[in-house]
C-alpha cells in the first residue's frame, strides 16, 4: 500500500503534471470505485486544476470552481501517468483500469486495481473534509507543528501495541504496515510494546525515529517517477518485507509475524532481546 511518503512524492509529481490544466474527461471504467454521486464525475470536466495536496494516505486535486477529485490507492491501487492517452474511451473489462483522467494536452492518468478486494476509492467532494476517512485523520507526522509533546499526549493512555497504534491513521495519519515496521526497528523496539508504557526517553527515540524515516523515505521519492516508486519504496526498506535477510544493523535474520491479512517484520537482536515473537496475533515472547 502507497504510504506517506509515495503518496508525497505522488502529489509532486500531479502538481507539475496536472495544475494549470484542464480536466476534459473523467472516466470511471469500474463503478466501485466511485464512493460518491453528488456531483457527479463530470462536474470536473472543463476545469482547471489548480492544487494538488495529500491528506495523509489521499491524493486530493482541487479544480477552479468546482469540486475536489480525492483518491485513496489503498491495498493494491495504484497511478499510472500517461504521456500520451490510448484514443478513445477505455473498456470495461476484467482487467485491473479503474479509472481514466484526460487533460487537454492529451496526457493524463489511470487509476488501477490489482486482486478482487476492490478497496481503490475516488470521492468527487466540495470539501475534502467530506471524505469520511479524510475527516478522521489524525495530525501529520511531517507537520511543522507535530512536535515531540504532540506525540507524547498522543500516546499517553494509549493501551495499544505500538504496531498498531503508529498505523492508526485517525491517531497519526500516512503511516501503514511498511513504514512501521521500520519506524520500530530505527527505535529498537518489540512492535508489541504498549504505548503506554513508554518512558520519556523512549518516547523521544520513537519520535525521532518516526520522523527521521518518513523524512528520509521522502527524500528518496522526491523527483522519482510516478511509475518507479513502487520499486524505489521497496529499495529502502531495511525490515519490512525481508523476512529471512540479514538485518542491515546487526546481521541477524529477520523475521516475522504472520496475520490473517498482513504481516510485520522485526529483527530480534534490535527490537526483542534476541528473542522471537510467537507467530500468531495475541503474541508473547516465545517461552
Amino acid at each position: 500500500m502507497p504510504e506517506l511518503p509515495e503518496v508525497e512524492a505522488l502529489k509532486d509529481f500531479l502538481a507539475e503534471h496536472l495544475v494549470g490544466h484542464e480536466i476534459i474527461r473523467v472516466l470511471p471504467v469500474a463503478i466501485s470505485v466511485l464512493k460518491t454521486y453528488d456531483p457527479p464525475p463530470g462536474a470536473l470536466e472543463g476545469r482547471e486544476v489548480t492544487a494538488v495536496r495529500r491528506h495523509g494516505k489521499f491524493l486530493d486535486l482541487e479544480t477552479a470552481g468546482g469540486p475536489h477529485f480525492v483518491t485513496h490507492l489503498a491495498r493494491a491501487g495504484w497511478l499510472h501517468w500517461k504521456d500520451r492517452l490510448p484514443d478513445g474511451p477505455p473498456r470495461p473489462g476484467k482487467g485491473p483500469l479503474a479509472l481514466r483522467v484526460a487533460l487537454e494536452t492529451g496526457e493524463g492518468f489511470d487509476l488501477t486495481e490489482a486482486g478482487t478486494q476492490k478497496r481503490l476509492a475516488v470521492y468527487v467532494v466540495q470539501d475534502p473534509a467530506q471524505v469520511p476517512g479524510v475527516a478522521r485523520l489524525g495530525p501529520d507526522p511531517l507537520a511543522d507543528d507535530f512536535d515531540e509533546a504532540r506525540f507524547a499526549a498522543l500516546l499517553a493512555g494509549e493501551r495499544r501495541q505500538l504496531k498498531g497504534a503508529l498505523r492508526d491513521q485517525s491517531l497519526i495519519a500516512g503511516v501503514g504496515n511498511a513504514y512501521s515496521d521500520e519506524i520500530l526497528h530505527v527505535a529498537k523496539m518489540s512492535p508489541f510494546k504498549l504505548a503506554s508504557s513508554l518512558t520519556p526517553q523512549e518516547t523521544r527515540r520513537l519520535y525521532e525515529a518516526l520522523r527521521t524515516t518518513l523524512r528520509e523515505a521522502v527524500e528518496r521519492s522526491r523527483g522519482v517517477a510516478a511509475g518507479r516508486l513502487k520499486a524505489e519504496k521497496k529499495s529502502g526498506l531495511r525490515v519490512h518485507g525481508r523476512t529471512g535477510e540479514p538485518c542491515p544493523v546487526c546481521g541477524d535474520t529477520v523475521r516475522e509475524v504472520s496475520f490473517s491479512d498482513s504481516s510485520l517484520q522485526y529483527c530480534p537482536t534490535c527490537q526483542t532481546g534476541g528473542k522471537p515473537l510467537a507467530d500468531r496475533r495475541t503474541s508473547k515472547f516465545l517461552k
